[in-house]
């Protein structure tokens, strides 16, 4: 099946092609033509399908050939991002569709961590479609740089994220600020059952687009599962760079710090590695993504930063130095490899006290995978009792509260000590 039997218009066919779309994948089969309809859309499949010409082709196709309500057109399509590297790459793919199309189509990217001022510049002539985080977006309307009263299709892209209790306050923000009849279109890889009871309040009669494994394409990645001691993670890792021969390599750690003591014995041992995280400036983010890009670095080492919309082609593996915290987070890693119909490769370092947490994202994903033992790296750490192996398990830390019970429990066990 091809893009024009979608019901798109000749113009972003050839816009489609030109991009080297040519036959649509199983999410945007489903999602385009709902999409045109004008319903409001909870569509989730995983990374690397598709997901943002799902929307990107039939929202362009609106606004080429339906009339703006108003003389002095504004922002028509607001797409939300959590991440800047997301906002780049969504407008990357937004701008490539509409350059080819005989209909001018401005498009403003937006996000912080870099000066506000080139981006209000850019705003000057109005914008159809504003791609942004919800923080620089805000800051923007504050400013009276944009107004958000012409919004008729509002994208939430990463929805379960944007959805998560740290977006929360500035999401509503945002809301408030668009008009409420509009269509509104969700799209992710995962949807934690936390978060859909919000999603839903957000939709008018939505249809759900849900691609199954059997559906997709399933991306080609071996899945492996290395066991290993805590403080050999960083040789283990060298040896398998080597030993590979990966000309890249996105290791995933837990600390920014992490990343940046990692990146620097690879790198004093000979291998090129960079840091890649938030503490970093816009700027250095982006020159160190295009140098990855560009086989220029061989290993980056990152935190969750580059775990969603990072679209790097052809990378061979992925190493999960520590595991995620979030079970969900495992899929969007090891999807940055195997995209595209290439083959990648996703490596989990498994410590004895981490061994609690990988079962679990085990059950959740139904993964089989053996717990390998690489020679000359046999682990020798014993698993913590389990009442010591939930702190690095999302939703099992210790609150305020238990760590208060604990210290009261101890202080009244050392006084009955100390009395007797």
């Amino acid at each position: 099946m091809s893009f024009s039997s979608l019901g798109l218009s000749t113009s972003l066919v050839q816009a489609a092609h030109a991009n080297g779309l040519v036959e649509p994948t199983p999410v945007q089969l489903q999602a385009v033509a709902l999409i045109l309809q004008g319903r409001d859309l909870w569509a989730c499949a995983q990374t690397g399908s598709g997901k943002t010409a799902a929307y990107a082709l039939p929202l362009l196709d609106r606004i080429c050939n339906t009339p703006s309500p108003r003389k002095q057109q504004g922002t028509r399509v607001l797409v939300l991002v959590p991440t800047r590297e997301l906002a780049l790459q969504v407008g990357e793919v937004l701008s490539n569709l509409a350059n080819k199309l005989p209909t001018p189509i401005r498009t403003a990217v937006l996000y912080g961590g870099v000066s506000i001022n080139p981006q209000m510049m850019r705003l000057r002539g109005g914008a159809d479609i504003v791609v942004a985080t919800p923080g620089r977006l805000l800051d923007l309307v504050r400013s009276n740089a944009l107004r958000l009263g012409d919004v008729q299709h509002l994208v939430l892209d990463e929805a379960d994220r944007l959805l998560d209790p740290g977006f929360a306050d500035e999401l509503q923000a945002v809301l408030a600020l668009v008009p409420s009849m509009r269509q509104t279109l969700l799209f992710s890889a995962t949807f934690a059952p936390a978060v859909q009871t919000l999603a839903q309040s957000l939709l008018r009669d939505p249809v759900r687009v849900e691609i199954s494994t059997e559906q997709q394409a399933l991306p080609d990645i071996a899945q492996r599962a290395i066991a290993v001691d805590t403080k050999r993670r960083t040789q283990l890792l060298k040896h398998l760079v080597q030993q590979h021969g990966w000309s890249r390599v996105l290791v995933f750690v837990a600390t920014q710090y992490a990343a940046e003591h990692i990146a620097e014995k690879l790198y004093k041992a000979g291998i090129f590695a960079s840091p890649f995280h938030g503490g970093l400036s816009q700027g250095a983010r982006n020159q160190v993504l295009q140098e990855f890009k560009d086989e220029r670095w061989q290993v980056v080492v990152t935190t969750d930063l580059a775990a969603r919309g990072i679209d790097i082609a052809q990378l061979p593996a992925v190493v999960n130095y520590d595991l995620p915290r979030s079970a969900v987070d495992y899929v969007h890693r090891i999807g940055r490899t195997g995209r595209a119909g290439e083959q990648g490769v996703a490596v989990s370092f498994v410590t004895a006290d981490a061994q609690a947490h990988f079962r679990l994202i085990s059950k959740r994903y139904q993964l089989d995978l053996p717990l390998e033992v690489i020679a000359g790296f046999e682990p020798t750490e014993q698993p913590a009792p389990a009442s010591q192996t939930t702190g690095g398990i999302k939703g099992k830390r210790p609150s305020k509260k238990d760590k208060l019970r604990a210290a009261a429990q101890a202080a009244a066990a050392t006084a009955n000590n100390e009395a007797d």
